[in-house]
Formats: C-alpha cells, sequence, structure tokens
C-alpha cells in the first residue's frame, strides 16, 4: 500500500503513483520485462493466428462441416476468445503487478477467464464421448451423434461455465472466510482471483478434475478397444469379408488417428492446466503465500494451451494443413472452393 514512508523510499514505483491508496508495481530489470512481453505477445499473436485458421477452415469447407468438427470449430473459438479478451490484460498484470483497467473490467476479465477455461474442458470432454461413438460404436455413431446432440453439447458447454463464472465472481462466495486476507491486500491497482478453501476445492473439481477423469477413462477404453479393432483387422483370414474389410480400413484409420490427435489434446490441456488446478486447492491452506510470480507461470501455461492446440491440428490434421495452405495462398477465396476436398482418400 502506499504508505508515506514507501513513497519516499528509493527505488520504489506504484501503479498509480497520484492515489495514496495505490499497489505497489513489481520492479524487474528491462531485459526480464522485454523477455516478458515477447513471450506473452507472440503467445497471443500465434493463439489469435492459429485459433482463427480452424474457424475459418471449418466454416468455410463444407467438407468439414461434422460433428466432430463443429465441436473442435467451438473450442478454437473460445481458444481465440482467450487470446483476445484475457490474454492481453493478464499479460500487463503479470509483468508489473498492476491492473490499470477498473474495478468492473477486472471482475469481467477475471469471470471470462474462468468461464473460457471451463468452457474448454467441457468441449474436451463432450469431443471424448463424440470419439467414443465414433470408434467403439460406429455403426450407430451417425445415429447417435447427430446435429441435435452436438447442439446440445455446444449449450451444456457454454451455458454451465457461463453461469458458474459469472455467479461465483459477483456473488463473492469464493471470499468467503478470506475477507481478513483481501483486507490486507486492498489497494488500487489490484486485480486478483481469490478462492477460499471450499470453492479452491470446488471450483477446481468441478472444472478440472471431473471432466478430466471423465475423459481420461473414456479414451483409455477406446485405445483398448482400437487395439482390438487392429489385431483382429490384422490377423483375420482373408475370406468374403476381405472386401468390406478394405473398404472400412481408410474409414477406420481416419476415426483411429483423429482419435489419436484429439488424445493428444487432451493430454497438452490437462499437462497445462493441472499445475494451476493443483495451486488453487493448496493456496488457501498455505495461507495464500504461494509466490505471485509461480502463480503466474502456472497461470500462463494454462493460457498456452490455447496456443497449442492449433499447432497439434496441423502437424496432426492432413486437411487443416491443405486449408492453411489455401489460406496463405489465397486459394482459399476463389469461386466454389468451398466444395474442394481436404481429404486425400477422397481425392
Amino acid at each position: 500500500m502506499n504508505s508515506p514512508h514507501l513513497r519516499n523510499a528509493p527505488g520504489v514505483e506504484f501503479c498509480f503513483p497520484l492515489v495514496n491508496a495505490s499497489c505497489l508495481r513489481k520492479d524487474r530489470p528491462m531485459p526480464v520485462v522485454f523477455a516478458m512481453y515477447m513471450v506473452m505477445t507472440v503467445a497471443i499473436v500465434m493463439t489469435m493466428l492459429g485459433n482463427a485458421a480452424v474457424i475459418a477452415s471449418i466454416a468455410h469447407f463444407k467438407e468439414l462441416h461434422s460433428p466432430t468438427n463443429f465441436l473442435i470449430l467451438s473450442m478454437a473459438t473460445t481458444d481465440l476468445l482467450v487470446s483476445c479478451v484475457v490474454m492481453p490484460f493478464s499479460m500487463t498484470r503479470s509483468v508489473h503487478s498492476c491492473w490499470y483497467f477498473g474495478d468492473l473490467f477486472c471482475k469481467l476479465h477475471s469471470c471470462c477467464d474462468v468461464m473460457l477455461c471451463t468452457t474448454s474442458i467441457f468441449h474436451l470432454c463432450f469431443i471424448s464421448v463424440d470419439r467414443y461413438y465414433a470408434v467403439c460404436d460406429p455403426l450407430h455413431y451417425i445415429t447417435k451423434i447427430t446435429m441435435p446432440v452436438v447442439e446440445f453439447f455446444l449449450l451444456i458447454s457454454w451455458a454451465i461455465p457461463i453461469f458458474f463464472a459469472f455467479g461465483l465472481v459477483f456473488s463473492r462466495l469464493n471470499l468467503i472466510g478470506a475477507e481478513d486476507f483481501m483486507a490486507a491486500i486492498e489497494c488500487t491497482g489490484l486485480c486478483v482471483l481469490i478462492f477460499n478453501k471450499l470453492w479452491g476445492v470446488l471450483a477446481s473439481v468441478i472444472a478440472f478434475f471431473i471432466p478430466g477423469t471423465v475423459m481420461v477413462g473414456i479414451y483409455a477404453h477406446i485405445f483398448t478397444v482400437a487395439r482390438k479393432h487392429a489385431r483382429k483387422i490384422g490377423t483375420g483370414p482373408r475370406t468374403k469379408q476381405a472386401e468390406s474389410e478394405s473398404t472400412m480400413k481408410p474409414t477406420a484409420r481416419r476415426e483411429s488417428k483423429a482419435t489419436k490427435t484429439l488424445s493428444i489434446v487432451m493430454g497438452v490441456f490437462v499437462l497445462c492446466w493441472l499445475p494451476f488446478f493443483v495451486l488453487t486447492i493448496v493456496d488457501p491452506f498455505i495461507d495464500f503465500t504461494t509466490p505471485e510470480d509461480l502463480y503466474n507461470v502456472f497461470l500462463w501455461l494454462g493460457y498456452f494451451n490455447s496456443t497449442f492446440n492449433p499447432i497439434i491440428y496441423g502437424l496432426f490434421y492432413p486437411w487443416f494443413r491443405k486449408a492453411l495452405r489455401m489460406l496463405v495462398t489465397g486459394m482459399f477465396f476463389s469461386p466454389d472452393d468451398s466444395a474442394l476436398s481436404l481429404f486425400p482418400a477422397r481425392s
């Protein structure tokens, strides 16, 4: 807090020098500040461009209008919003430990942060359900995963996180029992989201651990079934079924590759967000003594998940690489290109 003896101390900086109750501004060497801004800015730009390319590709090409891809489209929209609404403002706060955008926008930013994180993992959970039927029950996949079902998935993926995030932050339920700590650190230029012991556990369990455990269980079962199918196809006798198997192999290979890719997306998500959610649970029980820089490292590791997703698509999805080449070369905007085939097996 901006007390008189601190104001005159050499080397001490404040977020708002003319405000008596200003927070202290983080004093970092200029090379460190420059490096932090460079890394975070590159991450923001890559997140914007990568997810915008995924959205444009799926929305433009008719061949990509499938239930799975609409879920991916919605998740890419979530990641794009993270890069536009959350990351730029968190960058300034992380570098300088100051919030320059007002109390109301602080609450809105915190709401969007919680909402978009929860929305991402809900999408991944429903994508795992989609993959389960595609691999484990392919004969009924078309009848079970229909567009109305996907629309219901999307409604749940967005509505529940919005209600959860805005309800929690504006009701201040997360601060019950932590009032003394908040009063001790209160100052102008502060924007932190504090969870008490109860909501630190509940928020992490609801937003991360329960759906994450469900996804791990589903994918473990999918891989078991996929291995069994591969052994049957590889060792089965060449009978009258050989012709039908040969026609199913390209589809099976595509589904298997898509499942592996989405599993990597899920795995990266877990690795990126697990440290943050563990810290969210632990921090209230150690009286909020987690170093600020460590908290920011874990927070930005979570944000980087939104950067990694389109990179994973580019590495493992040939259709995305082809669509991206068309976008870069200008062929994307040629007449009737939305009907072009992006799948080599179908060309």
